[in-house]
């Protein structure tokens, strides 16, 4: 499961890239999480599927769902649509087990040391890959910058809050109530692209698939979230950047440098040092 999770999550950001440019996000996505949640009802219904019990549990969903949706998925893909790379986008998201762990860390202990030095290595890291990205002719400037470390924070958010809130139900009425409070979060801000959907193979391809991670990928991150500690599975977010700059280079020929490579691996290596677990590290 955690291995198929890292291709499945890695392969959003490729289809962001491969989606981008014959549609603008908000519109992409709002037709995205209708025909996922198209999806998940008549399996809901067909398998005579719970749905949560309580209106508080209702409203948790909804709140992660806006943060793991629509929030998220619409940093990501507007800063893609705004000129960032996949690999890049990938990168600066999978700053998350950093945050999750430093405020796990924050919240019921002290940070040790070892915590600190892997947050340093980790922003040196990226540091060295964006700062390649920066200027004349690059895929990173503020905006595209401020859209994915948005969607950075809302990943992080929608998985504490996940964790702490979200009691045990089953994974496809949890996902149909997350897609629908993403949906209407979504729904207004179509109205402020001027940019209208021009549907070919290639749409219909980034969307069809787009669909199908939705179904696998968020339906095994609720999985992994409901199972396991929320570290362990931020954890599988650092396997992520080095995934998607892998099929970015294979499908859209993103350059891979010598700083690439090594910032990528330097966040690795200190995302490592933050979430591992102290027995580990002995």
């Amino acid at each position: 499961m955690p291995a198929l999770f890292v291709l499945i999550w890695s392969t959003g950001f490729i289809v962001a890239r491969y989606g981008m440019p014959y549609a603008p996000p908000m519109k992409f996505l709002v037709v995205r999480y209708a025909l996922s949640i198209l999806c998940f009802l008549p399996w809901i219904m067909l398998a005579h599927v719970a749905w949560p019990r309580t209106r508080a549990q209702w409203l948790h969903l909804a709140v992660t769902g806006v943060f793991m949706h629509a929030f998220y998925l619409g940093g990501v893909w507007s800063a893609v649509k705004a000129g960032m790379g996949s690999g890049l986008s990938a990168l600066i998201v999978g700053l998350q087990p950093v945050l999750t762990a430093l405020w796990l860390s924050a919240t019921g202990g002290k940070i040790a040391a070892r915590q600190w030095v892997g947050l340093v290595l980790g922003f040196v890291g990226l540091v060295l890959v964006v700062s390649r990205k920066f200027g004349q002719g690059g895929e990173a400037d503020w905006l595209n910058m401020s859209l994915a470390v948005g969607a950075l924070f809302s990943i992080t958010i929608g998985t504490l809050y996940q964790k702490r809130f979200v009691s045990a139900c089953d994974v496809r009425s949890a996902n149909a109530i997350q897609l629908g409070a993403a949906l209407l979060v979504t729904l207004p801000f179509i109205f402020l692209e001027t940019e209208s959907m021009r549907w070919n193979a290639e749409l219909v391809g980034a969307m069809t698939w787009s669909v199908m991670v939705t179904l696998g990928g968020s339906s095994l991150l609720y999985l992994l979230i409901q199972r396991g500690a929320a570290t362990s599975v931020a954890s599988l977010m650092y396997l992520v950047p080095p995934t998607t700059a892998l099929l970015a280079w294979l499908l859209f020929a993103e350059p891979i440098t010598a700083i690439t490579i090594g910032g990528t691996a330097l966040t690795a290596f200190g995302v490592s040092l933050v979430v591992r677990s102290p027995r580990m590290a002995s």
